[in-house]
């Protein structure tokens, strides 16, 4: 489940990525619209992370939706 959920109900979800995140603007969360590889993406340009360890920090928020 995890990401599907995430990405299938976006609106939702959006506000939790939003506090986790909060460099992302606006308009590349609009631009993200669920896209788990886009949100990676802009996590790493914005915060300047190291890609695996934004790739882990998105799984651990992913699993929170594992059911």
């Amino acid at each position: 489940m995890g990401w599907d959920t995430v990405q299938g109900d976006w609106q939702r979800h959006v506000g939790q990525v939003r506090i986790l995140w909060s460099k992302l603007t606006e308009e590349e969360l609009q631009q993200i619209n669920g896209r788990r590889d886009m949100l990676v993406n802009k996590i790493h340009e914005r915060y300047r992370l190291p890609k695996d360890l934004v790739e882990e920090q998105v799984k651990i928020f992913e699993n929170r939706f594992d059911s």
